[in-house]
């Protein structure tokens, strides 16, 4: 499978320590499967930081979901455990961090669902300052269309993606 990421330069080298943290999935090299995507977020990101807009494409061993050399994690659409998820990896002062529904600690290697794209932001950040319950929160997501991102968070997960030419 070929994944593609965005950003204002090109990657040659995944460093994990370049990493932002308090990402949905938590500290990770963050891709997608769709070209169009990693495009939109390399012109965000090179507005943010400067330089020039770049897409890295890179192959993923889809092996790795079922090898058992990796602990992954899949959230096939959002719904109430993938905002949980997203809302703790996102939340500075969240300390539950053994927590299943957390990935703070890289407790799997290799994470893939939905982007919580604006609009679900929007749901988020409504639900983390209490102005709807989880109830609210979940029958919001329930017929949003997201695309879907994949994120490397340990070497071990590195393993299965290699620089591919477009």
């Amino acid at each position: 499978m070929t994944l593609y990421h965005g950003s204002n330069v090109q990657v040659d080298e995944i460093d994990l320590s370049k990493c932002r943290p308090y990402k949905d999935f938590g500290r990770g090299f963050y891709l997608t499967d769709i070209r169009e995507q990693a495009m939109q977020m390399a012109r965000r990101i090179a507005r943010l930081y400067g330089g020039s807009p770049q897409v890295s494409a890179f192959s993923f061993d889809v092996s790795a979901f079922s090898s058992g050399d990796v602990r992954t994690l899949t959230f096939d659409k959002p719904g109430k455990d993938w905002a949980l998820f997203v809302l703790n990896n996102r939340d500075k002062r969240f300390s539950d961090i053994g927590d299943t529904l957390c990935n703070q600690d890289n407790k799997y290697d290799i994470v893939s669902g939905p982007v919580a794209n604006d609009d679900i932001a929007y749901l988020l950040r409504l639900f983390a300052n209490r102005l709807i319950d989880i109830d609210a929160l979940v029958s919001g997501l329930e017929y949003k269309s997201l695309t879907a991102q994949y994120s490397f968070h340990t070497e071990r997960a590195l393993k299965y993606l290699r620089c591919a030419e477009e």
